[in-house]
């Protein structure tokens, strides 16, 4: 917003821009907060998901891509410059920086947070040492 002889003039931005912001408001999504910490052999991945039930999380990954979909228990309103916005799922997509071993992902939900623990995959091989 800018100030100017006591008006206030509001930016609105293009569509382009607005499709790289995190709440998708057209189709009734909220992007949930989210964390991503690195250690040696794996990765910790957290949603904070309030107002979800564990039965209504979807979560899906490929080889470096992890997508976490939610539906909310009872639909969110929001309000902001005199327009009410009702929201009824949370959605986002992280790309980690590498490969994903799929076969040991864990997940937990807990008090409204789900903790993703996301080996990383090796793709070398072992060498005796003779």
């Amino acid at each position: 917003m800018n100030k100017k002889n006591n008006e206030f003039k509001l930016n609105i931005l293009p569509p382009i821009i607005n499709s790289f912001l995190n709440d998708d408001v057209d189709k009734q999504i909220l992007s949930p907060l989210s964390c991503l910490r690195e250690f040696g052999s794996n990765w910790i991945l957290e949603f904070d998901l309030p107002l979800v039930n564990k039965k209504d999380i979807q979560v899906t990954f490929n080889e470096n891509t992890i997508s976490v979909e939610a539906k909310l228990r009872e639909v969110y309103s929001e309000e902001k410059l005199g327009t009410k916005t009702k929201f009824e799922y949370f959605k986002k997509i992280i790309t980690l920086p590498g490969k994903i071993n799929s076969k040991s992902t864990t997940a937990k939900f807990n008090e409204g947070r789900l903790t993703i623990e996301i080996p990383k995959l090796t793709a070398g091989q072992k060498i005796k040492i003779k």
